[in-house]
């Protein structure tokens, strides 16, 4: 069983009410992988400069992803710096996309055949270059960004239609489609192959729209957030790894799935960058599992 994650490895600087930190591990292939990492084997796909710290390849190494998919490239490794005035939405100060612009993902032997493939949110060009390399994989899922949706749609459309499941926030999905309405949104998506939605919601949790049915998840109540930097890839990532042990995708499996990706990702807000999602118990992100599964 295992997944192969593809994305972004940056090095980011945040601030937020609660403090900040400077060039710290991140990205959204990070932040997917070390959440995937509690329930599978894992294998990630991207692209790092020279400046990448062995520190950060040691803690990949140690939550036994594969890193046969990572390429070092001379130059300087993608950074990023943002500031959350508001936990929902982080203003971006500064972005260098530094190696990650000539980034062409190459796949290895070892990553090309798998039971989950999550594209991350990278260039949707980078993502069908991907799709295109992949011999076999039971499920593949999609996330993106405003951006993407912004100045490559045609590109976007490609990969969607091409996708079992699509990760997409509110204003993303609204964008995408020029619906307003969130849950007809969804539904217009469904119309291609793809047989899952999940609009992640922030705060408000997420929910998971089917051509016949919605599944609303809250997200998991935390007294203290310090930063809310790759929820949504932490929430994927432990999605789409839960699903390598499934052989379909009803009902049930996508509502169990939808709460481990819910609980991880609050592991994830719980402390700055990605130490929230170092070296957890997987036993306490089961007691959060089993707590959502009796509150929805």
């Amino acid at each position: 069983m295992s997944i192969v994650v593809v994305g972004s490895i940056a090095l980011d600087s945040i601030e937020t009410p609660k403090g900040k930190i400077e060039n710290s591990l991140g990205g959204s292939a990070i932040y997917a992988s070390l959440a995937a990492s509690y329930f599978g084997s894992t294998y990630l796909v991207g692209v790092a400069g020279e400046d990448f710290p062995s520190e950060a390849i040691s803690l990949l190494k140690e939550h036994n992803i594969q890193l046969d998919g990572l390429e070092i490239k001379p130059g300087k490794t993608f950074r990023w710096k943002g500031i959350y005035n508001d936990w929902n939405q982080a203003e971006s100060l500064h972005t260098e996309l530094n190696v990650l612009l000539e980034f062409s993902p190459h796949l290895p032997n070892s990553c090309k055949q798998c039971n989950s493939l999550f594209l991350a949110n990278i260039h949707p060009q980078l993502q069908l270059k991907v799709l295109k390399q992949m011999k076999s994989f039971r499920w593949v899922a999609c996330d993106t960004m405003n951006y993407w949706i912004n100045l490559y749609p045609e590109e976007l459309t490609q990969v969607i239609e091409k996708v079992d499941i699509v990760f997409v926030n509110e204003e993303e999905v609204r964008q995408y489609t020029g619906i307003d309405n969130i849950f007809k949104a969804a539904r217009k998506i469904l119309e291609t192959k793809v047989q899952v939605v999940v609009v992640k919601r922030g705060e408000y949790g997420s929910v998971a729209v089917f051509k016949d049915d919605l599944f609303f998840s809250p997200a998991y109540p935390l007294e203290e957030i310090s930063d809310t930097t790759g929820a949504g890839d932490s929430f994927a990532g432990a999605f789409m790894s839960y699903l390598t042990t499934q052989n379909s995708l009803d009902r049930n499996t996508i509502r169990s799935a939808v709460r481990y990706g819910t609980a991880t990702a609050a592991k994830c807000v719980s402390d700055f960058g990605v130490q929230g999602l170092v070296h957890q118990d997987f036993s306490n992100i089961q007691m959060m599992f089993n707590q959502l599964q009796k509150w929805t």
